[in-house]
């Protein structure tokens, strides 16, 4: 009988105590429930909006390469490798890729096309608020000739500064120029002038992209993408003119061809498929508030040879945001007004000009003002017989 009531004893005095009460809460309880002073009269999307905030954000999925347009960078047009450069050339390609895997924690600094491709996805971001489904957007693909073992400090230098380039080509020094038509390029940008040029040769729209002498600030919102005409968005039919006869026969041949449009240049289809995306925002009410804006740059005259232009890109459909025709002057001054990202120009005479001004410009070797370059790169294979 003793240990029964001993037993007893000990569950009546079990149920005296008292469990104390919990009044603090929890570090991972959300605002607004159980616990909380006032939680009965707090909304649920607050404490949904915590619970989100732990989930690690997704990533958006890639466009298809037949959906997207697809801006394919080099390696050394995005990010600056002067001093990995310098390696590959003086001590050759075990050297360098020797030297890529001793600082594959170091990111690269940001090269000439860094600006460009950021405000790439800056316009993406919009376009997935507006269009969630849709595929339709700009595809960022990352080529170069690198070793593969280099792949690793791209991809730490992409993920250190939080760009969204999911597809790489690596080609270990082969062309690029079957992967470009893989991919169905729109636009090739790289730091290699023979890259380009036989980018330009097969059809595909490219240009040789230069630093600027100095930094400008660029919009962060909105893409600013400026062409000069000739040569690039239309056929340098009428540059045939001027070097074999003249302004004054220019003026009068495109006065006589003012309603039959040129043909297209290598970056016509660039522009068209800016212009595609820009219309997913005017049919959205957003024609002001479009977070992509062209500009024509030309060295033509307004009054003697600029209708012809504009009625060329009308009768493609096309357009651009603004038409500045600077009738010969230098184009650097005003290109610093409009602060482009990228600048494109067929001669390296207006490149240099926009370099010097602080703007992002990039070569395209198309037409006649290539012709003088020819002959001196048809030598050198025989001089090195």
């Amino acid at each position: 009988m003793k240990p029964r009531s001993f037993m007893g004893c000990r569950i009546k005095a079990f149920r005296r105590r008292e469990l104390p009460v919990r009044t603090e809460r929890c570090a991972m309880e959300p605002p607004g429930t159980a616990g909380a002073p006032g939680a009965a009269g707090r909304p649920w999307d607050e404490a949904k909006a915590f619970y989100d905030n732990l989930t690690p954000k997704k990533k958006p999925k890639s466009p298809k390469p037949e959906n997207a347009i697809t801006i394919a960078v080099s390696s050394r047009a995005l990010f600056r490798m002067e001093e990995e450069q310098k390696i590959y050339n003086e001590q050759g390609v075990e050297a360098y890729v020797k030297y890529q895997l001793d600082h594959e924690n170091e990111p690269f600094l940001p090269g000439a096309a860094f600006p460009f491709v950021k405000a790439l996805e800056a316009v993406n971001t919009q376009l997935r608020e507006l269009y969630p489904d849709s595929e339709e957007l700009f595809d960022i693909v990352l080529m170069t000739n690198n070793h593969a073992q280099v792949g690793v400090r791209l991809i730490n230098s992409i993920n250190h500064y939080d760009l969204f380039i999911e597809r790489f080509c690596m080609t270990g020094g082969n062309s690029p120029i079957g992967y470009l038509k893989a991919y169905h390029t729109n636009l090739y940008l790289s730091s290699d002038a023979e890259k380009v040029s036989g980018a330009i040769e097969e059809g595909i729209a490219a240009a040789t992209i230069f630093s600027p002498s100095k930094d400008l600030e660029v919009s962060e919102k909105q893409l600013r993408v400026a062409f000069d005409g000739d040569a690039v968005l239309f056929s340098d039919e009428s540059e045939q003119i001027v070097k074999a006869h003249g302004l004054d026969m220019f003026f009068e041949h495109e006065k006589a061809h003012e309603n039959n449009p040129l043909a297209q240049g290598p970056l016509k289809g660039f522009l068209e498929a800016l212009g595609k995306l820009q219309k997913k925002f005017y049919s959205k009410g957003l024609r002001m508030e479009c977070p992509i804006r062209t500009y024509l740059v030309t060295a033509r005259s307004a009054a003697s040879s600029g209708a012809r232009a504009l009625k060329t890109l009308r009768s493609w459909g096309l357009e651009t945001d603004e038409a500045l025709f600077l009738a010969g002057a230098p184009k650097g001054p005003l290109l610093r007004k409009i602060r482009p990202h990228i600048f494109f120009d067929d001669q390296m005479f207006h490149v240099e000009g926009a370099k010097e001004m602080g703007t992002v410009a990039a070569h395209v070797p198309y037409g006649i003002a290539q012709k003088h370059k020819r002959p001196l790169q048809e030598k050198q294979p025989q001089n090195s017989k």
